[in-house]
C-alpha cells in the first residue's frame, strides 16, 4: 500500500517555531515530526510514499533526500491546496495502485496501522479513523453503518450534511484524526469536484458532498491514544508519549 504524508501545512499554531521551519520538522525526543510518522508507516508495510511541501518546501525536500532519498515529492510551492487538493494534486504518485492512506504529519498515536487497514470494508470510497477526543467539529455518522451522513461545530451550531434537515442527536458524533484510507477510484469524483469548486479545497468538504452517493465509513478504535502536535502546549505531551512508546 502507498501512503501519503501531508507536511505542506503553515504551522500557525506552532510559531514561533514554524517561523524557520516547516510543521514536519519540529522535533519531538530529537528527531523531527515527520520521521516518527514515516518510521511508523514503513513499520506497517507501507512500501511507497508521498509528502506534499510548501512551506520551507526546501529545507523540507533537503531533509527528505538525506534521509528518506525514495520518498516522492508533490509539490505545492505556487499553491497551498489545502488536503482535497494536496491529495488530487499527489494523484500521479497514488493513482493505479487500489487503496492509499493519509497522514497527518502532526499526529502521533499508538494506532496498529495495518490493524485500521484491514478494517476498510471493500466498497469503501474511504474509510476515517475517528475517536471521542474532544473537540469543536464533530463528524457524524448512521449508528449501525457508522456510514458519514454529516458535520457539525458544536461551538456555533453550524450542521452541515448533504441529507436535508438533518438531526444530529440521531448520528454518532466523533472526532476525525487526521488518519484515513482513500480508494483511487476517488480520482475521477475529484476532478469532477475541482471543476466546480476549484483545485483548492478542503477533503473534508468533499467527502461531506459525496456521502449520500458513495461509501464513506467511520472506523473507531477503541483505547487508541493520540496527539495531535499541532500547539506548541500538546509539544511536551508529544515528548512524554514518545518516550513511553
Amino acid at each position: 500500500m502507498k501512503a501519503m504524508i501531508f507536511a505542506a501545512g503553515l504551522g500557525t499554531r506552532l510559531k514561533p517555531m514554524t517561523d524557520t521551519m516547516p510543521k514536519a520538522l519540529v522535533p519531538v525526543c530529537g528527531k523531527p515530526l515527520i520521521s516518527h510518522v514515516i518510521e511508523k508507516l514503513e513499520s506497517a508495510g507501507i512500501d511507497g510514499l508521498v509528502v506534499n511541501v510548501h512551506h520551507f518546501a526546501d529545507m523540507l525536500e533537503e531533509w527528505l533526500s538525506q534521509n528518506r532519498p525514495s520518498v516522492s515529492i508533490s509539490d505545492e510551492r505556487e499553491c497551498l491546496l489545502e488536503t482535497g487538493g494536496a491529495v488530487l494534486n499527489a494523484r500521479p504518485y497514488l493513482d493505479g495502485h487500489g487503496e492509499f492512506l493519509i497522514h497527518n504529519v502532526d499526529i502521533l498515536s499508538d494506532l496498529d496501522v495495518a490493524g485500521f487497514v484491514a478494517a476498510v470494508r471493500p466498497d469503501a470510497m474511504a474509510t476515517l479513523l475517528v475517536s471521542d477526543r474532544k473537540t469543536s467539529r464533530y463528524l457524524l455518522f448512521e449508528p449501525e453503518s457508522m456510514r458519514l451522513a454529516g458535520w457539525m461545530n458544536v461551538s456555533t451550531g453550524e450542521v452541515r450534511s448533504p441529507y436535508e434537515g438533518l438531526a444530529p442527536e440521531k448520528y454518532v458524533a466523533l472526532a476525525f484524526s487526521g488518519i484515513h484510507v482513500m480508494s483511487d477510484k476517488v480520482f475521477p469524483l475529484m476532478e469532477e469536484y475541482a471543476q466546480r469548486h476549484g483545485r483548492r479545497f478542503s477533503v473534508i468538504d468533499f467527502y461531506l458532498e459525496i456521502c449520500c452517493l458513495y461509501d464513506i465509513f467511520g472506523v473507531k478504535i477503541e483505547n487508541l491514544n493520540l496527539i495531535d502536535v499541532g500547539k506548541l502546549d500538546t509539544l511536551a505531551a508529544a515528548e512524554e508519549f514518545c518516550r513511553q512508546s
